[in-house]
């Protein structure tokens, strides 16, 4: 007889399972709705994936015609394949579907989808706006369904995917499926806004709460004046630690100003960043977990995906823009259980550049509906001369503006352009969203953007133990409290 021990053990090789994973399992597969906070590295996806793994089971012992899949809603590409790659190893029939794959192999996983293939299938949110990927899913059971990253359903939380503002809709096209909640990162106000989302009454779901505390982290700032002494740090940093490393930039420019000084210094180390091609932040990638001792500088595209144990030390050379950013970074060190030092190097002037991001990624209605208007009217200037012409018709003062690069992207979101990006070849699809028209509620999102960045401040000037300080943000002892 299957138990959820014997799977653990069977698939993913421990014998037991550690904190209140046993508690969520079970929790789950008693058909109840949980909210899971869990640290970065302490074993969420087997919250998930044991209980998918036990239904299946069952399913096969009972001889049912329509097999169970576990769905998993997961808002990040780049980690769904190295998440299946993962499971397939371990012999679980998993697999994926996102905008990675050609409209042949997409078909092909549809079908075996419909056909009754997988045990775990992860999706984007997005994948629902698609009608014969709904026609194929309606032909599976959903027992269960899993969503990953679940501060992107919040509008309060740091990373908003509109489309998961559609998970009560989801889930009631899915016949209203038991559904854990899984996230890192959740204030008070988050965890309740996750609950609403999924349309859910706060007494239908339990929330599991594991603290935020990594015991083997040892958490420091350091007051710092200049890149001279930024770097003095970094070097020191990496010869006290001994071992692999990252160190996290704000701006390329910067980065790639420091890769050239340790460069002239002879100090071997990696590049991680956006601008770079994919298959060289795939090498980069690669190298990184080969190597034991490794320096990578990088900005905050760098970590997803990054499963290395043995990360010594987490530097932020620069200001992050929250706390919820600073936590999940400094998360990947010291996933072995070891001590890891993770060094936030202050210099009061980059808080500038923070705020300037803030501006960015806070664009007024009456520049959303510019944007919109020119996609609408001017498509022929546009597929013709490109994103910098747009940019020059919007901000003709200011070249470094990047509020169209929000712009854009939230339209998208919110399904009123479809198309390419980057380059420009996107169209108008739909109307204007009243999200982007709604000078308050932008106001207030704005509003909550500037806090966060005052209370990373309050962090930084905390006389106190910095842990009681994220554990009063994250409202940890309120949370296990009302547990």
């Amino acid at each position: 007889m299957n138990t959820p021990v014997s799977v653990l053990k069977k698939f993913f090789g421990y014998s037991e399972f550690r904190a209140k994973q046993a508690q969520i399992v079970d929790h789950v597969l008693s058909g109840q709705h949980a909210l899971v906070i869990m640290p970065t590295g302490m074993g969420k996806s087997l919250c998930f994936q044991i209980p998918a793994l036990m239904l299946a089971a069952e399913s096969r012992d009972a001889k049912s015609k329509r097999r169970p899949l576990t769905l998993v809603m997961s808002p990040l590409i780049a980690l769904m394949k190295d998440q299946v790659d993962t499971l397939v190893r371990r012999d679980i029939s998993a697999t994926f579907v996102n905008s990675s794959l050609d409209r042949k192999e997409r078909n092909k996983r549809y079908k075996e989808i419909g056909e009754g293939k997988y045990d775990l299938l992860y999706v984007t949110p997005e994948r629902f706006r698609k009608a014969d990927f709904l026609e194929q899913l309606s032909r599976r059971e959903i027992p269960l369904l899993a969503v990953d990253e679940a501060h992107c359903i919040s509008q309060w939380g740091h990373d908003f995917r509109p489309d998961y503002t559609r998970l009560e809709e989801i889930r009631q096209t899915l016949g209203n499926p038991t559904t854990i909640a899984l996230t890192a990162t959740a204030t008070p106000q988050v965890q309740a806004d996750i609950v609403a989302q999924l349309g859910l009454q706060p007494h239908e779901s339990r929330t599991f709460h594991e603290g935020i505390d990594r015991p083997n982290l040892s958490l420091k700032v350091l007051d710092v004046w200049g890149e001279d002494e930024k770097l003095q740090q970094m070097l020191r940093i990496r010869k006290e630690a001994e071992g692999s490393g990252i160190v996290y930039f704000t701006l390329i420019k910067t980065l790639e100003q420091f890769s050239d000084r340790l460069l002239s210094r002879g100090v071997p180390h990696l590049v991680y960043h956006g601008d770079l091609p994919r298959h060289e932040r795939r090498r980069v990638q690669d190298e990184f977990m080969l190597q034991p001792d490794w320096m990578v500088l990088a900005t905050n595209a760098f970590g997803m995906g990054i499963d290395k144990e043995d990360i010594r030390y987490v530097v932020h050379a620069d200001v992050p823009g929250s706390m919820e950013s600073y936590y999940q970074e400094i998360g990947r060190a010291g996933r072995d259980g070891l001590p890891s030092q993770c060094t936030l190097l202050y210099e009061e002037a980059d808080l500038a550049t923070q705020m300037e991001f803030i501006g960015w990624s806070n664009p007024s209605a009456e520049y959303y509906r510019r944007v919109y208007d020119f996609l609408k009217h001017d498509a022929e200037q546009i597929q013709a001369y490109g994103i910098e012409w747009l940019r020059d018709q919007l901000t003709r003062k200011d070249k470094h503006d990047h509020r169209l690069d929000t712009a854009l992207s939230m339209l998208h979101r919110w399904g009123a352009i479809e198309g390419s990006l980057r380059p420009l070849k996107a169209r108008v699809t739909g109307p204007m969203p009243p999200q982007l028209s709604d000078q308050d509620q932008l106001d207030e999102k704005l509003r909550r953007d500037q806090q966060k960045l005052y209370a990373l401040v309050q962090y930084v000037k905390h006389e106190g133990d910095r842990k009681d300080f994220l554990n009063e943000y994250f409202g940890v002892a309120e949370s296990q409290t009302g547990a």
